[in-house]
């Protein structure tokens, strides 16, 4: 996959107004002295957001005391010329959209933590997120044919499934942070540092498992069972459960964990023994929310901004890797062609992957743990099949996505999912597909 690049790169970010995403990307792609002078475009839908994107571009780049060429472009389809790497972290429907995949289920007595990768809301942000991918992907087709897409939006592994499906020569990676953080803070409770520790890490996205993790040669898994068993709190927590009870560390947080599996959120006990934060995602959107108007009064004042020091996104790695052939392994999220061979063929699956000056490769890893393909095996089948309802333009299986969900399946009847469906297809009315945006009778 990939080819080597002219070492000045175009870097469109679509979705450009999030205050965290473009100024953790860019802040660590200004990092990198090979791309100080790389070109960076951003488009946003939102005018006004445009704007505090590109005051965040400026002021980031006088941050680290670099001079790239920015600009913004309110039409996609002048952003997306000649690019050479299109970051996507969009969000359809923003803010209101994510309170209404959390208000309308909570009415049919679904409890929902983060809603934005399997489950009820996972699925129908898929659906409204499909069409735009799919406009992206024609248009990157015709405009930018050799670029690589790197996509940032949830729902991950569906977005990346849907786009394998409707354009399958797209360059398509799918970055996530999970692997990472889960890695960085496994290391801080053992006392380990990150930097000498080897990892190795496979599944979907945010349902992933630590498969290796080791210092010199050392299996650090002990360590973790020596801390867990001298901590009752941390045995509070869902990853640590499933832990416990599968044998490998999923990699993503416990209010992720808990709405990809049956066991924890319809039993309220579960939900006060594991410290369970029902609906907590709406209160982290409305802190995005805060947080960008803090942003625009700051700079409305001033040309300084406070940046991390160390985002750690993936994106910046690929870039750096693929335009100055430093070979890198990452987590990425690609379409499983052979890559893990008890999980189906064609969906999405987050594997190692060593990026070059050739392109990123991701690595075979085989047959994971069984019991860990069987967890993935119940993340999967909704997933697919909401894919495969926009595809089609089948409604039906927008139905049978949310009845096949593992939390759906254990909280409401036959029933009442599909009254949930109907529910949410005319509350999100136009940005659905339009073959999927009518109720269906039974």
């Amino acid at each position: 996959m990939g080819q080597t690049r002219r070492m000045r790169p175009t870097i469109v970010i679509v979705g450009a107004g999030s205050v965290v995403f473009t100024r953790d990307l860019l802040g660590d792609v200004f990092s990198f002295p090979e791309l100080v002078d790389v070109r960076v475009v951003l488009h946003d839908i939102d005018p006004e957001r445009l704007e505090t994107a590109r005051a965040i571009a400026e002021a980031t780049a006088h941050e680290v005391g670099v001079r790239p060429e920015i600009r913004i472009e309110p039409d996609r389809r002048r952003a997306l010329a000649d690019a050479d790497y299109v970051i996507n972290v969009i969000q359809v429907g923003m803010y209101d959209a994510t309170v209404r995949d959390f208000e309308i289920p909570a009415r049919f007595g679904l409890n929902q933590t983060i809603a934005d990768t399997i489950g009820v809301g996972g699925i129908f942000r898929g659906l409204r997120t499909f069409p735009v991918l799919a406009d992206i992907a024609r248009e990157m087709a015709e405009l930018c044919p050799d670029a690589w897409l790197l996509n940032y939006t949830n729902p991950m592994a569906m977005n990346v499934a849907y786009l394998h499906a409707v354009a399958p020569d797209l360059k398509v990676l799918g970055l996530c942070h999970s692997v990472h953080w889960t890695m960085h803070d496994l290391c801080e409770l053992v006392g380990v540092p990150l930097d000498e520790v080897s990892y190795w890490s496979a599944g979907v996205n945010h349902q992933g498992w630590v498969l290796r993790w080791e210092r010199a040669g050392e299996d650090l898994y002990p360590l973790l069972d020596a801390r867990i068993a001298d901590d009752p709190e941390l045995r509070r927590r869902v990853r640590v459960d499933m832990y416990r009870r599968l044998g490998y560390y999923p990699t993503e947080t416990s209010e992720h964990s808990s709405e990809y599996v049956p066991w924890y959120l319809h039993h309220p006990s579960e939900v006060e023994r594991l410290r369970l934060n029902i609906g907590e995602y709406v209160g982290i959107s409305a802190d995005n929310l805060a947080e960008y108007a803090q942003v625009r009064e700051q700079l409305a004042s001033s040309d300084r901004l406070e940046i991390r020091s160390e985002a750690a996104e993936y994106a910046p790695q690929v870039i750096h890797s693929l335009e100055t052939g430093t070979t890198r392994v990452i987590s990425a999220n690609v379409a499983n062609l052979g890559l893990i061979t008890n999980l189906p063929a064609g969906f999405a699956v987050e594997v190692p992957t060593v990026l070059d000056a050739l392109g990123a490769h991701p690595v075979r890893v085989g047959d994971l743990p069984p019991q860990c393909a069987a967890v993935n095996r119940g993340y999967i089948g909704p997933a697919e099949l909401a894919v495969r309802a926009a595809v089609d333009g089948d409604p039906r299986l927008v139905r049978a996505a949310a009845m096949v969900d593992p939390n759906a399946a254990a909280s409401l009847t036959v029933d009442q999912i599909w009254q949930l469906c109907d529910a949410l297809v005319e509350a999100h009315g136009p940005l659905l597909p339009e073959a999927l945006r009518e109720p269906l009778a039974l």
